[in-house]
């Protein structure tokens, strides 16, 4: 069953319309006391708990430790519904706009610079300019990867972010290397991300195509595991791009210290997802959804049984624990992690900031969250956790 959309916005996060909090202020301190006495609230509430929260690992209990984040500054960038952002090794961040296909870079302590846009895009519902990842090798072959909706699927394209020789960077022709991702106007996943061990992994949705999950010569509802040139990755489980089964929409992708794969998945109606992911592991869509104990499947970690907390998008892991933006939720969830289990979750910012896509690590340790409100949006600043 489709998750029912509120109001009609994609990705089944309600109004688009931005909680009041910080308006008029382009720049939030972490040291303002009201701002200070409200994440000490947040994390004096916790959890949701109760009936109807959600619910962690059924044998590891912890909540997310230390202090509740704090908005060390909010920066104005003027951007339209961006979806993921990778930072260069010089401190550059690259943004990706979902409905313009545009692409723009932020120098540490600047403004947003159009790089330009990304040709073949065919932006339509979640559809569009999707999920970043910067190649390993970056240092010698200035590769940014890109998930797009095309014309007639979904696909993987790298473009070489060159040197123009004035100190500003140049968008090279893109290079498509993989096709066929199944597209609608929902549940097109889109999040990519390199692992440790170098190869492209790639989160696609079922593209309402409920045939698609558990079909393992399929590529929708799947985590593929891909080559840098885009074929499939040695050792995958079925012999083929697929990497695990059984998923609805996968929207975020992260790797704990131990080199444990971590996803966070949007569920239906109910059941919103965060994974570890095993190769060759079936995670149930449309068969089952949540922590069901059935053997034949792999129970989520944690399940939010209400949609309207979560959707989790972006994902990132720092130390021991996972960091989950929530579109509909319009929050920033943390989830204490040891080893394969996961503890209960943590709400922080709960609608001060409206909806969150995206969790980028900064080269400090600290994290951008890229909102989605359309209004224009903006990027929230969090120092590096103590």
């Amino acid at each position: 069953m489709p998750k029912p959309r509120a109001s009609g916005f994609p990705d089944g996060s309600g109004s688009s319309s931005r909680s009041s909090a910080g308006q008029g202020h382009p720049r939030l301190r972490g040291a303002a006391a009201g701002f200070a006495a409200a994440c000490v609230a947040l994390l004096l509430a916790g959890c949701t708990g109760g009936q109807g929260g959600p619910a962690g690992s059924t044998t590891f209990k912890g909540t997310a430790g230390g202090q509740a984040p704090l908005a060390a500054e909010r920066l104005e960038l003027q951007l339209n519904i961006p979806w993921a952002a990778v930072f260069l090794p010089d401190g550059t961040a690259i943004i990706s706009e979902r409905d313009t296909a545009l692409l723009k870079a932020v120098p540490p302590g600047g403004k947003a610079i159009e790089l330009g846009k990304v040709p073949g895009v065919v932006a339509a519902g979640e559809g569009g300019l999707l999920g970043l990842a910067l190649s390993p090798g970056f240092a010698s072959d200035r590769y940014l990867y890109a998930y797009l909706t095309a014309q007639e699927d979904n696909r993987i394209v790298r473009l070489a972010l060159e040197d123009s020789g004035n100190g500003r960077l140049a968008l090279g022709e893109p290079q498509v290397i993989f096709t066929g991702i199944p597209k609608a106007t929902t549940h097109n996943g889109g999040r990519i991300r390199f692992g440790p061990d170098g190869f492209l992994y790639v989160g696609t949705g079922d593209s309402q195509r409920r045939n698609q999950p558990q079909d393992p010569e399929a590529l929708g509802g799947k985590i593929l595991r891909l080559t840098p040139e885009g074929g499939p990755a040695p050792g995958n489980p079925f012999g083929n791009a697929v990497y695990s089964l059984g998923h609805r929409n996968v929207q975020g992708l992260a790797w704990d210290g131990a080199g444990r794969l971590w996803a966070s998945e949007f569920g239906p109606d109910v059941n919103d997802e965060l994974n570890l992911i095993l190769p060759g592991a079936n995670y149930g869509w449309p068969t089952v959804t949540g922590a069901p104990h059935r053997p034949e499947f792999q129970d989520a970690k944690v399940v939010w049984p209400s949609t309207s907390e979560s959707s989790p998008s972006g994902l990132e892991i720092a130390g021991s624990t996972a960091y989950l933006g929530a579109l509909r939720g319009q929050r920033l969830w943390t989830v204490q992690l040891e080893g394969g289990e996961a503890g209960n979750p943590v709400a922080h910012f709960t609608r001060e900031f409206g909806r969150i896509r995206d969790v980028v690590r900064t080269p400090e340790g600290g994290f951008w969250l890229l909102t989605n409100n359309e209004n224009p949006d903006f990027v929230l600043v969090l120092p590096p956790p103590e």
